[in-house]
């Protein structure tokens, strides 16, 4: 069921090959059936190795998810909110799809600005004020 599924979002196309599904038992109140089904589902993603993953999306992936990372650089999405193992499925999937759509975007490069003339202007009439008056408390007399 899970192995049909593959992640499109924008360019990438992540085929379900790429993606490796474990499942669990899930923990919190869910009656006495509970305990026999595997209803949270894991995904492993291995972003730091996918061939599926432009370079510049990688490396913006690989910073942004820093703690979601194993060593080996796998992405580990889990999803234990619905009771039944499709439906935590599609949610694993749904945030996969979320994180690289994140990752697609660049971000906007800043442009250093220069400050304006009346900045700087009213910066240093300030400081010719505060220089005014700190020379009036001097000693009358010299």
């Amino acid at each position: 069921m899970a192995q049909e599924k593959e992640v499109r979002v924008g360019r990438v196309v992540i085929p379900a090959a790429g993606l490796e599904w474990q499942f669990v038992r899930s923990s919190g109140p869910g009656g006495q059936h509970v305990n026999r089904t595997s209803s949270k589902a894991v995904l492993r993603f291995d972003a730091r190795h996918s061939p599926y993953l432009p370079e510049d999306v990688r490396s913006r992936l690989l910073e942004h998810e820093r703690p979601r990372l194993t060593r080996e650089g796998a992405l580990l999405i889990t999803s234990q909110k619905h009771r039944d193992q499709p439906r935590n499925i599609a949610d694993c999937l749904a945030k996969l799809s979320a994180i690289v759509a994140r990752a697609l975007v660049a971000p906007k490069r800043r442009r250093p600005t220069k400050t304006p003339r009346s900045v700087v202007k009213k910066r240093l009439a300030g400081k010719r004020h505060r220089s005014e008056t700190k020379r009036l408390r001097g000693r009358i007399g010299d």
